[in-house]
């Protein structure tokens, strides 16, 4: 009776191993959404402060050049202009942020999350910034703060990671050259489907093309191929 007590227990220690991975974090939670909002928050009431005291762009805004104030390549991506943009992208984070959360590892998300959101900024930067170089071009050198990008990069995911998708990968032999045009097109769609003044659309477009490419290569699947594939979103 000891002996088979002991191995049953040793079973169950070997099934709670086997559903987590990355050193034992579980998948299938959606704390780490809840704990993004948390940094939202702290950041928002941070900005308010810094914004009061003259220095919020010193901290929080992703400015050219990028080496005046390197951090702002990560602060930026949790810091919001206003209550309406942080509420924005809080419901985006919640809609597309959720099922890819609940198909990875807590530090894949964090990872993501604040990756995609730097990749995004600094394309914004960058780019407005050679556009705005270039004569009759009428674009103007901007900042960027603010999640957007790393939202987008969530939905890109969601998009191309889903059941539908791969089992449409499946069934037909797309070209990486393909795969890679139609998420141009996904992205320009996206991108323009949510164009307004003072958006920054270049990073909306990275965001969800880099994102996108992420999907496809299943970058937040964890453990074997079959267990990701069950895990799908």
């Amino acid at each position: 009776m000891a002996r088979r007590s002991q191995s049953r227990t040793q079973s169950e220690l070997d099934m709670r191993s086997d559903s987590s991975g990355d050193g034992g974090a579980e998948t299938g939670s959606g704390s780490p959404i809840l704990e993004v909002l948390v940094v939202f928050a702290v950041v928002y009431v941070a900005k308010e402060i810094t914004a009061f005291a003259g220095v919020m762009g010193t901290f929080f805004v992703l400015a050219p050049p990028l080496t005046t104030n390197p951090w702002t390549i990560v602060t930026s991506v949790y810091a919001h202009s206003g209550l309406g943009h942080l509420v924005s992208n809080t419901l985006a984070l919640l809609v597309f942020g959720w099922p890819v959360a609940r198909a990875t590892t807590r530090l894949r998300f964090h990872a993501f999350f604040a990756i995609m959101g730097a990749i995004a900024g600094i394309s914004q930067v960058v780019l407005t910034g050679a556009l705005a170089a270039m004569p009759f071009v009428p674009v103007a050198s901007t900042s960027v703060l603010g999640a957007s990008g790393a939202v987008f990069a969530l939905l890109g995911y969601l998009v191309t990671s889903n059941r539908l998708s791969n089992g449409l990968a499946s069934f037909v032999d797309i070209p990486d050259w393909l795969a890679l045009l139609v998420f141009v097109g996904l992205a320009i769609a996206v991108t323009l489907a949510t164009a307004s003044p003072g958006v920054a659309l270049i990073a909306h477009f990275t965001g969800f093309l880099v994102g996108a490419v992420g999907g496809r290569a299943r970058v937040l699947a964890v453990g074997s191929s079959a267990r990701s594939d069950s895990a799908g979103i």
